[in-house]
C-alpha cells in the first residue's frame, strides 16, 4: 500500500491515462483530490476539459497561476509495474502526471497558510501534446476573471541530476508546427509507370531538401530542424504504380520570424519539386507551439525559490528543443518555465518505458510553494507598509 497521498494520486492518474481533449475522468481525479482542502472556488471543463484551482488571500496582492498538464500520449506502455497503464495504446510518456499530481500537493499546502493578500489558481491544463489546450483555456470566456500577473510551470527533464532545477535565460523552448504535404499524382499500372504520375521521387526529393535547411547546433541564432515524422506513398498493391504519397514534418526554430521564413523556404521547394514531377499538392498546418518566453524578474523568483529550498539549480545555455503550449501563456503574461531532473538514468520522455521519478513530487511541491511564499509574504508586507517587491518588477 502506498503511504504518500501524492504518489497514489501519480499512480492513479498514470493507470488512467486520457489522449488529449479526452481528459475528463482525470479531472475529476484531480477535482477529488483537492476539494477536501477547501479552495476558494473550483472552475471545471475550462477550455474544455481543464480545471482552475483558485485560493483567495485578499486584495491587494498578485495573481499567480501554476499549470500542469492533464493529457497522455498514444504510446502502448512497456513497463510492468503495479501502476502500469490499463488502457491500450494510451500512456503517460511526458509525465504530465506527475507535472499534475505535484500541482495538486500545492492544495493541502495551500489551505495551511494565512497569507494576507494575492491570490493562487492551480491549473490543470487539457490538450497540451497537441499545441491546443493553452489556447483553448485563453480564449474560455471564463479565463477573464482569473486573468494572473504572473504565470509559471515546470517540465521534468531526463538526463539531468534528480531534483536539480534547470533555468534558462530568454526563452524555454522554440516556436513549433507540424505540415501534412499530400502529393496527387495518377496510377498506372506497375508494368507501365510510364502512364502514370508516381509520386515516389518527389517524396524523396522533398525529404533531402528539407534536410538540407536544418541548422542542427542550438547555440545558432538560426537554428532550424525539419524532422520527418511519417512518410506514405501508395498501398501494397503490387500491380500498381503509385499515384498518391504523403509527407508529413515538424519544424523547430527559436523564434517566430525565422519560422516564417522556413517556412517559405519549404514552401517554395515543395513548388518547385511538384513542377518537375508534374504533381499536384496541398498541405495542412497543425499543432502550433508558440516560443515559450522566461521573463527575467520571474527566472530571478524561481531561482531563490531554488536556493532556499536548498536545491540544486544550473542554467542551461540554450533554450530546450521540445514544443511546450505554455508558450500561449508566456506570450500573454510574464512568466517562467523551468526544468526539473528526473535523473540521469531515467528514459527519455515519450520513451515507452518513460516513468515519472515519484521522488520529484515533493520537489515540485517546495519549487512551486517557495516561489508564492515569496510573492505573498512580500505582498502582505506591502499593506502593512513594510515592503512591496512585487509591484512594477515585470521585465517582458
Amino acid at each position: 500500500m502506498i503511504a504518500h497521498p501524492l504518489v497514489a494520486l501519480r499512480h492513479d492518474l498514470h493507470q488512467h491515462p486520457e489522449l488529449s481533449g479526452q481528459e475528463r475522468e482525470t479531472a475529476r481525479r484531480l477535482i477529488a483530490f483537492v476539494q477536501p482542502f477547501a479552495p476558494t472556488r473550483i472552475v471545471s471543463e475550462l477550455g474544455g476539459t481543464g480545471v482552475a484551482v483558485v485560493y483567495d488571500f485578499g486584495a491587494g496582492g498578485p495573481t499567480l497561476l501554476f499549470r500542469a498538464e492533464l493529457d497522455a500520449l498514444p504510446i502502448e506502455e512497456t513497463n510492468v509495474f503495479t501502476h502500469r497503464s490499463s488502457r491500450a495504446g494510451v500512456s503517460h510518456k511526458c509525465g504530465h502526471d506527475g507535472h499534475a499530481a505535484a500541482l495538486a500537493g500545492l492544495a493541502p499546502w495551500l489551505h495551511n497558510r494565512a497569507f494576507e493578500a494575492g491570490r493562487v489558481i492551480l491549473l490543470f491544463q487539457p490538450a497540451e501534446e497537441t499545441g491546443k489546450g493553452a489556447r483553448a483555456v485563453l480564449d474560455d470566456p471564463r479565463f477573464a476573471d482569473l486573468r494572473p500577473d504572473y504565470v509559471f510551470s515546470l517540465h521534468n527533464v531526463p538526463g539531468y541530476p534528480m531534483h536539480e532545477v534547470v533555468w534558462v535565460k530568454g526563452q524555454f523552448s522554440p516556436t513549433v508546427q507540424s505540415m501534412a504535404i499530400r502529393l496527387y499524382g495518377k496510377e498506372a499500372h506497375a508494368s507501365e509507370p510510364e502512364n502514370g504520375i508516381n509520386p515516389t521521387l518527389a517524396v524523396a526529393d522533398l525529404v533531402r531538401a528539407f534536410d538540407a535547411r536544418v541548422v542542427a547546433d542550438p547555440a545558432r541564432a538560426d537554428f532550424a530542424l525539419v524532422t520527418p515524422i511519417y512518410l506514405r506513398v501508395g498501398q501494397p498493391d503490387y500491380g500498381i504504380s503509385a499515384g498518391y504519397g504523403e509527407a508529413h514534418f515538424t519544424l523547430r526554430t527559436w523564434q517566430p520570424q525565422p519560422m516564417e521564413e522556413l517556412v517559405r523556404t519549404l514552401t517554395t521547394h515543395l513548388d518547385s519539386i511538384c513542377r518537375v514531377y508534374h504533381l499536384q499538392s496541398d498541405v495542412r498546418w497543425f499543432d502550433y507551439f508558440p516560443t515559450t518566453l522566461n521573463d527575467t524578474y520571474c527566472n530571478a523568483m524561481v531561482t531563490k525559490a531554488t536556493v532556499l529550498a536548498q536545491l540544486p539549480i544550473r542554467q542551461r545555455p540554450t533554450p530546450f528543443k521540445f514544443g511546450e503550449d505554455f508558450g500561449w501563456f508566456t506570450q500573454a503574461f510574464p512568466g517562467a518555465m523551468v526544468g526539473l531532473g528526473a535523473g540521469l538514468d531515467t528514459p527519455a520522455l515519450h520513451n515507452p518505458d518513460y516513468d515519472f521519478p515519484d521522488e520529484l513530487l515533493d520537489t515540485g511541491v517546495r519549487l512551486f510553494g517557495g516561489i508564492i511564499e515569496q510573492f505573498l509574504t512580500y505582498a502582505s508586507m506591502g499593506l502593512r507598509g513594510e515592503a512591496s517587491l512585487y509591484t512594477g518588477a515585470r521585465t517582458i
